[in-house]
């Protein structure tokens, strides 16, 4: 049941973060823009493939709880089964003003969350046993309140239409792979335009993936703060980053790679070492850290830079 309208607090987002996650969405539009141009002048029919991965990605987006809860082994819980965990949620949502999520819990040593949905209506929030077992109640709550940030900010809808452009560059460079190493050639040079086109839609999936991993840094970063304005606890998930980030060297392989499935979903990235920050979907949990403490100060002291 909600909480009558006074509790909800007004969700404050980092506008240097908002502003650099809109730039990032406009340099991938324009990218976009000027590959579909490049593919018409080269003659090239992409509109059957993007028709194909849009129908793919409007699937995921609709289904991307089940999907995730299936690739995680995440299990439904009831307020029974889990009474403390349902009352932080609740109170966060609350805070929020979105109706209470459905609760989830992963078998897994790795301490970790995520949420999913693609509105506050179709939410899910999805907890490991490792993280109940290593995190203070006043930490976990700090995560839940970053996870649950996500689905306030449609991050979701993010995630999907960044994804859909970098899947249709998928698609097109194998099809054009193909189309070089089986398809036929005629004397004049006819596979000319399809090797060009593959060049270009290397260049552009590079590109494209890497605009895409910072706008999923932004987002993070974006959850954190709005996360820890909400909960009203900035140092509770700066010491949850930090206790996570100390304990990955002792995390069984087994449970990172379960976990990988929904890497863009977590908390904490489930990789380690290089990849962790190369790689990543994740900004570095340094960083993290510090922009925190950072805020943690000013919520104290109640100044801003």
């Amino acid at each position: 049941m909600m909480n009558s309208p006074q509790t909800v607090r007004k969700l404050k987002r980092d506008p240097g973060i908002v502003s650099r996650m809109y730039f990032t969405m406009l340099l991938i539009g324009v990218l976009y823009g000027v590959f579909a141009y490049v593919m018409l002048r080269l003659g090239i029919p992409v509109a059957f493939v993007g028709v194909i991965v849009l129908g793919l990605a409007i699937f995921q987006y609709f289904m991307s709880d089940r999907l995730v809860m299936m690739s995680t082994g995440a299990k439904e819980v009831s307020e029974e089964d889990a009474p403390n965990l349902h009352e932080m949620i609740r109170d966060l949502a609350d805070r929020y003003g979105m109706p209470m999520p459905k609760v989830a819990i992963i078998e897994s040593a790795m301490p970790n969350a995520f949420a999913t949905g693609r509105n506050p209506n179709n939410a899910l929030v999805a907890v490991t046993t490792g993280i109940l077992r290593r995190l203070t109640r006043r930490e976990l709550r700090a995560v839940l309140g970053h996870e649950l940030a996500h689905v306030a900010n449609r991050d979701m809808k993010v995630l999907a239409i960044s994804n859909f452009f970098v899947t249709l560059t998928s698609f097109l460079m194998t099809m054009f792979f193909f189309n070089m190493l089986f398809g036929r050639r005629d004397a004049g040079g006819g596979a000319g335009p399809f090797m060009i086109a593959y060049l270009v839609t290397i260049l552009v999936y590079f590109l494209g993936k890497l605009l895409v991993l910072a706008l999923t840094r932004y987002r993070e970063y974006g959850a954190d703060h709005t996360g820890a304005e909400i909960s009203g606890d900035p140092g509770g998930l700066a010491d949850a980053l930090e206790k996570i980030a100390m304990g990955m060297d002792y995390i069984p392989d087994e449970d990172l790679r379960r976990l990988q499935t929904a890497q863009a979903f977590l908390f904490a990235p489930a990789l380690r070492g290089f990849a962790a920050n190369m790689f990543s979907t994740h900004p570095p949990i340094e960083e993290r850290i510090a922009r925190l403490r950072e805020l943690e100060s000013e919520m104290r002291y109640g100044y801003r830079n």
